[in-house]
């Protein structure tokens, strides 16, 4: 799980006001010294996170915010890159003081979670000062903003357990719509993956995508069969029956295509990928539209 990239991990981010606990939660839930903790104000001022496992979700990143009310002109600035964590959140986490009343902070806050249907949980923390008033506002809060908020301590009771929970219950379910290719094929389907292997290959692995391929053909209930670019051909003429599909990479597509017959369908790694995490009719698009430019046009490339 270590090796999972980022994009791939559920982003879960800690917003709220400066010296709420935000970043004494995010080390109480890792188990590590990951944020700077400090009884000062602002001690947070850019973005921290932390890539680790949290069952049963898997893989992903603890992100550890600035104050939403950080002050001066080097505050707006943190602030604003606090802000623009929202667009890299799967889920919120909204952290309270015990005894602090949300304000308008946390109601704009909220306003943007739901505005971009984030969902979201809430942490009154240092619940350990008063744990029956911090039970009061958990079960306030969360009738008032409709999601969940739990009494939290990142130094005693009662802990980080509820929070925990709250996380796992309220982390959106599979984010990616659409797989790499397991809708392609049908249960006992041979898919024919093609690696070159030479000076530009990773020596002695497998890049992510090949990777991914084989898992979910696999959980597909087909069979992946991986071979070399030279000998594709040599391979689909000793094969019985003729596979469902054959997936090369884009270096050596040209070969590919020539030796697998019309017959068979042929794509790449790459437009699996552009599929499985953006939008293909779009890109495709992008793509005709290159034979139209002309010397002197500009392209935006985001």
């Amino acid at each position: 799980m270590a090796g999972t990239p980022t994009s791939l991990r559920l982003h879960i981010s800690f917003f709220g006001r400066r010296n709420v606990g935000k970043s004494s939660l995010v080390n109480a839930l890792t188990g590590q010294a990951v944020a700077l903790v400090s009884p000062v104000p602002g001690t947070t001022t850019d973005p921290v996170q932390r890539a680790m496992e949290l069952k049963p979700l898997g893989p992903v990143v603890l992100i550890d915010t600035a104050g939403l009310d950080d002050e001066g002109e080097l505050g707006r600035l943190r602030v604003e890159r606090t802000r623009q964590v929202l667009d890299r959140t799967d889920l919120a986490v909204v952290v309270l003081e015990c005894g602090q009343e949300p304000g308008e902070l946390e109601q704009s806050l909220v306003r943007a979670l739901k505005a971009r249907r984030i969902p979201a949980v809430g942490a009154v923390n240092k619940a350990d000062l008063d744990p029956a008033a911090a039970a009061r506002q958990a079960a306030a809060c969360s009738k008032r903003f409709g999601f969940p908020f739990v009494p939290t301590s990142a130094t005693g009771s009662p802990g980080v357990e509820l929070l925990r929970q709250a996380i796992i219950d309220q982390a959106p379910g599979d984010r990616q719509q659409i797989p790499l290719l397991a809708d392609l094929i049908r249960p006992g389907d041979l898919v024919v993956l093609v690696v070159p292997i030479d000076s530009g290959a990773p020596k002695g692995r497998l890049i992510l995508p090949q990777v991914q391929a084989i898992r979910e053909i696999l959980d597909a209930g087909g069979t992946a069969l991986v071979v070399r670019d030279r000998d594709l051909r040599k391979v689909l003429e000793q094969l019985p029956d003729r596979p469902a599909l054959v997936v090369t990479d884009s270096q050596v597509f040209a070969r590919v295509d020539a030796d697998t017959p019309p017959e068979i369908p042929l794509t790449s790694f790459s437009i699996l990928m552009a599929r499985h995490k953006g939008d293909l009719r779009e890109l495709v698009e992008g793509a005709r539209a290159i034979a139209s430019l002309r010397p002197g046009d500009r392209v935006l490339i985001a």
